[in-house]
Parts: structure tokens; C-alpha cells; sequence
């Protein structure tokens, strides 16, 4: 039954995400304007010869204060709500015994840091060094509990670069895709073996009589 509702509640709200916005862009024609999409055209169709040469993102269409607000609403607003399925996804499938919050906490928030830095470094080599340097500073880290922890992590982070330049349709394709994968691969317990680590659920673990059962299991 987890594995039905976690399907359920997937489905419904990207249906409803869905349907949401194009209602507000069909009352609102302007908002299309302001809408963090079209970067993927620009990526695929290869922008020029020179690797250094800036993307242009949508905010390069903004011309004031009041718009560029607006755009960057939109956009972190975007990661948000695109990342918040698959912290579902994670809470759902996750082993209790090795269950982490703080990972939670941490993919519902990175898209946002993500997204607001890609916007300031975008068009500037200068202040992307400048980063780098910053984050090796700070040395942030942090001690995943599994391999496939870092999966969350990345995509999280490939949200939030999606945003920031104005991509929002490869955010939602990697979230959509990445929720449906992982509930098929919970769902067929695919590659488990008797007694080897696992990812979604508890090891199997020996019970009176001889009998073995996996815990956390899909009902």
C-alpha cells in the first residue's frame, strides 16, 4: 500500500502542478515572460565555439529591479516545488534504520542556494573562480549514510543549476524520471540478494524457525 500511495501522491501532484500553471499562464499571458524555461534550446543547440562564452538565461530578458525580482521568485519557486516530490520519494522508500532528516532538509534547500548562485556567477568567470575559492574555504561536509544518498544530492543540485539558467523543463524531466525510477526499483526489490546490503529496505534478518523476511518491504 506505501508503494500505491507514494504513486498516487506523485501522479496527482504533478498533474496538479501542471495544470496550475498553465491556467495562471492562460489568466496571466504576461507572466510567460517571467517563466524560467527555453534554457534547454539554448544548451542543446550549442551557443557558439567559444567555451567561455556566457549562457544567456531567461534574466537576461529582464530590464528592471521590479522584474528581475519576479524572474528570481519564479525560478526558486520552481526548484522548490519540482525538488519537494522527491523528498517524498526518499521519506517513502529510505530504510527507518538508516533514515537520515538532515538529508531531507538538505534537498528541499540546496536547489535554492543553487539556483541563486548559478545566477550570480553565470556571466562571470571572475566571480566563478571567486566561489570556488570561497567553498574550498569553508570545506562544507557532509557523511552520507549510503552511495544512493548522493544521488538525491545530486539531483538536487542539478535542479537548482536548471532553474538558475532558466531551464526549468530539465528540472522537471530529471524529477519526474528519477521519483518513477526508484518507486519501480523499490517496488521489484531489483538486484537484492539474501543477506547483502539494501538500500530501500532492512537486511534480511533470520527469525525463529529459519525463516527470513525483509523488513520496510513495499506493501
Amino acid at each position: 500500500m506505501r508503494a500505491i500511495h507514494l504513486f498516487v501522491r506523485l501522479t496527482i501532484y504533478y498533474v496538479a502542478i501542471s495544470a496550475t500553471v498553465f491556467a495562471i499562464v492562460t489568466a496571466y499571458p504576461a507572466l510567460q515572460e517571467f517563466l524560467p524555461i527555453g534554457g534547454a534550446e539554448t544548451l542543446l543547440s550549442g551557443s557558439g565555439d567559444d567555451p567561455f562564452e556566457a549562457i544567456e538565461i531567461g534574466a537576461t530578458r529582464i530590464s528592471n529591479l521590479g522584474d528581475s525580482i519576479v524572474w528570481m521568485v519564479i525560478a526558486v519557486g520552481g526548484a522548490i516545488l519540482t525538488i519537494l516530490p522527491v523528498s517524498w520519494t526518499y521519506m517513502a522508500i529510505r530504510a527507518r534504520s538508516e533514515y537520515d532528516q538532515s538529508l531531507v532538509e538538505t534537498i528541499i534547500i540546496l536547489p535554492i542556494a543553487v539556483t541563486s548562485i548559478v545566477v550570480i556567477v553565470h556571466n562571470s568567470l571572475a566571480l566563478a573562480f571567486s566561489l570556488a575559492g570561497i567553498v574550498g574555504g569553508v570545506r562544507f561536509r557532509n557523511t552520507l549514510k549510503s552511495s544512493g544518498d548522493a544521488l538525491y544530492i545530486l539531483l538536487a543540485i542539478g535542479i537548482g543549476l536548471s532553474a538558475g539558467i532558466g531551464a526549468m523543463e530539465i528540472a522537471v524531466v530529471m524529477s519526474v524520471a528519477f521519483n518513477y525510477c526508484f518507486l519501480v526499483l523499490w517496488i521489484t526489490d531489483f538486484g537484492a540478494q539474501k543477506g547483502a546490503h539494501r538500500y530501500m529496505r532492512r537486511t534480511y534478518k533470520k527469525q525463529q524457525g529459519g525463516a527470513t523476511q525483509a523488513a520496510d518491504a513495499p506493501e
